[in-house]
């Protein structure tokens, strides 16, 4: 359930960027983010954001950090 609150920050956040347009793909960097005694993986939070943008290309790389970067989105017209 921390994967999908997690996800609903970004896509809120791409959504907001977006103003209305449709989005194509995101790009998320992932650290080690630890919540509710689980760390939320890659693949869970990708399934997740595809959960709330079935339409969308979702990336999601593992990086050495305590955090997490939104740091690409491609949105159309």
């Amino acid at each position: 359930m921390h994967d999908l609150h997690l996800a609903n920050q970004i896509v809120e956040i791409a959504k907001e960027y977006a103003k209305g347009r449709k989005i194509k793909s995101i790009a998320v960097e992932l650290g080690d983010i630890f919540e509710h005694g689980e760390n939320i993986t890659p693949e869970n939070l990708a399934y997740n954001i595809n959960l709330l943008l079935p339409d969308a290309e979702v990336r999601v790389a593992k990086i050495k950090s305590a955090a997490w970067k939104l740091n690409a989105i491609e949105v159309g017209e």
